[in-house]
């Protein structure tokens, strides 16, 4: 696009609302390309991933801004990746959760994915990324003891981890764990049901029609009438999630549990993934 071409005004403020990464805040500038014919378009970057917004008549659109690489088919955008159809505070905000919740962690995911096919010296390529991933974890880890909790590194067989201590008067363990060289992050939770309230608004999708009506058990009806985003697997287990955006489950530990009665304080576990560091770093204040 040339340097006349108008910018994007959701451009910075959708900056703005995305979290800085290792001291490199997320910037605007104009866009390499243009997408639409004479729509405004913007580019922004942290210097990793770069997102390109495109405006046209109120509409805007998010794209994930891809390396040129001549063996990848979608290295230009056709496609957007999120669409909002205003450009006020609300919908910009919207524009942002869609980027943290699915947008980025694909961009990290294929950023991952590259890592692994590299020739590294002395190191294997899968060894490289889960080096990398705890370079990452460590970022979500500050962003915890800055919220006053004391998160401990861990090691599993799918890679490194953090678990922490929620403090909200009960044992709430949360869990972030690395998911396989080539995926992000899985966030895991064990404690009191009530320990998820805080987290459950920001970790499921905004309300839609979809609302859930049939739960069979007292611990799904327990959940879905309070998260109705929720639907029950079956009497143990209720789940959320949809083709692109996050995906999770919350259950009771054993069977066992099903006979007695249902309160903020009947145990469960629970599993969101895949989930990106950015997304994390967001919502570090509804983990503790």
């Amino acid at each position: 696009m040339t340097a006349s071409a108008p910018q994007a005004t959701a451009a910075a403020p959708l900056a703005a609302l995305l979290p800085t990464r290792q001291g490199k805040p997320w910037t605007v500038g104009p866009a390499p390309y243009g997408i639409r014919n004479n729509a405004a378009t913007s580019r922004i970057t942290d210097g990793r991933r770069a997102l390109i917004v495109v405006e046209d008549a109120g509409r805007v659109e998010l794209f994930a801004d891809r390396p040129d690489r001549p063996d990848r088919p979608d290295r230009f955008p056709v496609t957007p990746d999120a669409v909002v159809d205003s450009t006020d505070p609300v919908s910009v905000a919207a524009l942002a959760a869609r980027a943290l919740r699915w947008i980025l962690p694909r961009l990290d995911a294929d950023a991952a994915q590259d890592m692994a096919r590299k020739a590294v010296p002395n190191e294997q390529p899968w060894q490289w990324v889960m080096r990398h991933k705890g370079a990452a974890l460590t970022e979500v880890g500050f962003a915890l003891v800055q919220h006053g909790t004391h998160p401990v590194a861990r090691e599993r067989l799918g890679g490194p981890g953090l678990t922490w201590t929620a403090d909200s008067g009960a044992e709430c363990e949360w869990g972030v764990w690395a998911y396989g060289a080539a995926g992000n992050f899985h966030l895991t939770y064990d404690g009191p049901v009530s320990g998820l309230y805080g987290a459950l608004p920001v970790l499921l999708p905004p309300l839609d029609e979809r609302v859930c009506t049939k739960a069979r058990s007292a611990f799904a009806q327990y959940l879905t009438d309070r998260f109705p985003q929720l639907h029950p697997a079956n009497d143990g287990e209720v789940e959320f999630g949809g083709r692109q955006d996050l995906s999770g489950w919350v259950a009771l530990p054993s069977r066992t549990e099903l006979r007695g009665p249902v309160h903020d304080g009947t145990p469960v576990c629970a599993q969101v993934g895949s989930v990106g560091v950015d997304f994390l770093l967001a919502i570090a204040p509804h983990l503790i």
